[in-house]
């Protein structure tokens, strides 16, 4: 009776376990990523629904401004587009862009020229940098933020002091106008800006923030004074949130590029990649340890050593670093034959007197020849190896 014997599998292909082992890590990270992205994205969807809407009852929303101005006799008109908002211009109606940086350049400009000098009044909610200056020439935005939200009015404008404290803190602005109202300053710039037209009653409020429209900070200090007088000072009310949609914009949809088109999120979701696969690079680089000696192969002469530097030399043409070599072992082999210490070899005045003491000679060249200036050529570069080796020769000699 025969047995068959089983030998081991030889297969050089990774168990399960062994996959799993080795990309447990990266796993756990996807999952995490995943999870992260997820929470974001439940946490924000409702975030921001309905914001700086009149007709949204949500805690981002205005719609309490608005019914407080209608029982004042005011009445409030949504429009999503660039033509109704133009259409609109009156000395009896009052414009609030809700999101002033959404709208292109050529949006921006030709909303200023329709209200400039309609007598009415203008109202930019966190107008940035680059909308500011469009639609309220002559103001300019600071890149930084208000500290403090909640600001004291400190200006003469009548419906700032009798607001008094209120909730303006966020974008602060600076102005060249002559007769503007700059009021609730933070850092010594202004959050709320009243510009008169150059003609006619018009003018123009720039509000660094928009909590003292919000429906959550509306009972909150001053906030709901302040909202209803600067809304509140003409019958009627054109409220302009500006739409992505709207085909005023189409004339500009030429001159975005790529990065114009992505959303902020994608572009910041890309750099956390590049950092996360840096990262992941970093920690899987191989460590290198410490210089560990190793045995060569086969010996090496001194000679061949001291050639091949020579060759270098000479490739390069660095005389200056083979003189300076030269003369510095040389030194070195003749301090302890004059009883120079080791650690004073390259000094002239301990070398020098030492070396003049032992010969007894002429030793009036012993300065240029140990610590003279580089040679000019290969034939004073021969001289001087020629010449070291006479003058250690001479030292050593009994």
């Amino acid at each position: 009776m025969t047995t068959e014997v089983t030998r081991p599998s030889t297969s050089a292909s990774p168990t399960a376990r062994q996959v799993w082992t080795r990309t447990r890590g990266i796993a756990l990270a996807l999952v995490l990523l995943i999870a992260a992205a997820v929470a974001i994205a439940v946490v924000r969807s409702d975030a921001h629904h309905g914001e700086l809407d009149p007709r949204s009852a949500d805690p981002r929303g205005s719609r309490a401004v608005a019914e407080l101005l209608a029982d004042r006799g005011v009445d409030t008109r949504v429009v999503s587009t660039l033509g109704e908002a133009a259409d609109a211009a009156g000395p009896d109606t009052t414009l609030l862009i809700a999101v002033p940086d959404l709208l292109t350049p050529s949006q921006q400009t030709r909303l200023h020229a329709a209200f400039v000098g309609s007598g009415g009044r203008t109202v930019l909610v966190s107008a940035g940098g680059s909308s500011v200056e469009r639609l309220a020439p002559g103001v300019t935005a600071d890149p930084a933020t208000s500290f403090d939200s909640t600001l004291a009015p400190r200006c003469e404008l009548p419906a700032a002091r009798r607001a008094g404290t209120a909730d303006t803190g966020g974008i602060r602005y600076s102005t060249t106008h002559l007769h503007a109202d700059e009021c609730y300053p933070s850092e010594r710039l202004s959050t709320l800006l009243r510009l008169p037209a150059p003609t006619g009653d018009g003018d123009t409020v720039v509000l660094g923030a928009p909590d003292i429209l919000l429906n959550d900070r509306l009972d909150e200090h001053g906030n709901a004074s302040l909202a209803l007088q600067l809304l509140g000072s003409r019958p009627h009310l054109v409220w302009y949130l500006p739409s992505l949609a709207d085909a005023s914009a189409a004339g500009d949809q030429g001159e975005r590029g790529l990065f114009d088109l992505l959303p902020s999120g994608w572009l910041w979701g890309t750099l956390q990649l590049f950092v996360a696969a840096a990262l992941a690079a970093l920690w899987r680089a191989r460590r290198l340890g410490p210089l560990v000696a190793e045995r060569l192969p086969v010996a090496i002469r001194a000679s061949e050593t001291v050639e091949g530097r020579a060759r270098l030399y000479r490739k390069a043409n660095a005389r200056d670093r083979a003189a300076t070599a030269l003369r510095s072992t040389t030194r070195t082999r003749l301090a302890p034959l004059v009883g120079v210490p080791a650690t004073q070899a390259h000094a002239p005045e301990a070398l020098l007197p030492a070396l003049s003491a032992h010969l007894q000679g002429d030793t009036g060249s012993l300065h240029p020849l140990l610590f003279g200036p580089p040679p000019g050529d290969d034939a004073a570069l021969i001289r001087l190896a020629g010449q070291l080796d006479a003058l250690e020769r001479e030292v050593r000699r009994p």
